[in-house]
């Protein structure tokens, strides 16, 4: 039985381990992604103890709030699955903008109830700031839902630090998600002493940097085929000695790198609980191996020395 944690001041309880669901009917993401497979893989998380799923508006876009919309009728347990989703992108012609309006919020709301078939949503979060709207009266339409029962945590997503701080101007923001892993920790300077202080659960997106946080890479990977920062030659064979050194502490305990990161990371208090993405099943009971791996004081800081 896993021991479930509370999710900031929130009255969420979950897995620590969550699933990440872009790759779940996120065909705007991800190419030739199998939709059936991705309802099989919500399954199996749900069946070996993840209870926190986390999806948005934007991945399909909506066709994994549909997915797990399906999965959830059919499982019938609603009360036992905390669900996350977002929304803030709106589509104007082609275009794609960012709307943190009360009433572009509160009609997202709507919308998402509907494609996940249940009468609440567990966190609702606005996904990325708009320009115009005044970030507290955009959670304060939150607020309004919240207490008309229809979502029952408030959240916001790549926020500055001062957007975070306007949002949260009456307390009413419960959870923060923001990049952050051991190769950006940037957010441990700002983020991380405000988020402990405002009882605010930092979630963080990107855990295990595009892969390369798993050990799966070596010198000989074609950097030819992999996109972003971290696939930078000089930073990839920078990162490849230090993901070398958290070999030795993953082999003493029998796990692995990835496992090793993830642990380390929960660790952290400003961190109630992740939420690795997978693509296939048996992706996500490798990520659940993570709850097996205690790390000691030492190893604590040995792994923050490493990645500093």
């Amino acid at each position: 039985m896993v021991n479930k944690t509370q999710i900031g001041k929130t009255d969420l309880y979950v897995n620590p381990i969550g699933l990440g669901t872009n790759a779940v009917g996120g065909h705007n993401l991800f190419p030739n992604l199998d939709e059936q497979a991705g309802g099989k893989l919500v399954q199996s998380g749900l069946d070996n103890g993840i209870n926190f799923l986390d999806t948005a508006f934007i991945y399909g876009p909506k066709r994994s709030e549909e997915i797990i919309g399906e999965v959830l009728k059919d499982r019938g347990n609603r009360s036992e699955i905390v669900i996350a989703t977002k929304a803030s992108h709106k589509f104007v012609g082609q275009e794609i903008v960012q709307d943190n309006s009360p009433a572009f919020l509160k009609q997202s709301v709507e919308e998402s109830l509907k494609r996940l078939q249940t009468d609440y949503i567990d966190l609702f979060y606005i996904h990325f700031p708009d320009q115009d709207t005044p970030k507290d009266e955009a959670v304060g339409a939150l607020k309004q839902l919240k207490d008309e029962g229809k979502i029952r945590a408030i959240g916001v997503s790549n926020f500055s630090i001062d957007q975070l701080k306007e949002a949260n101007k009456d307390g009413y923001v419960d959870v923060y998600q923001g990049e952050y892993n051991l190769l950006n920790r940037g957010a441990e300077n700002e983020f991380f002493p405000y988020s402990v202080d405002q009882q605010i659960s930092f979630i963080p997106y990107f855990p295990l940097a595009s892969g390369l946080l798993t050990g799966k890479y070596n010198k000989n990977t074609n950097l030819a085929e992999k996109r972003g920062k971290f696939f930078e030659r000089e930073l990839f064979e920078e990162t490849l000695g230090k993901v070398g050194k958290l070999r030795g502490i993953a082999e003493a305990k029998g796990a692995e790198v990835s496992h090793v990161v993830l642990a380390w990371y929960l660790t952290c208090e400003a961190i109630d609980v992740i939420i690795p993405g997978a693509k296939r099943a048996d992706q996500v009971l490798h990520n659940l191996k993570t709850l097996e791996v205690q790390l000691t004081i030492e190893e604590i800081q040995q792994i923050d020395e490493i990645f500093k």
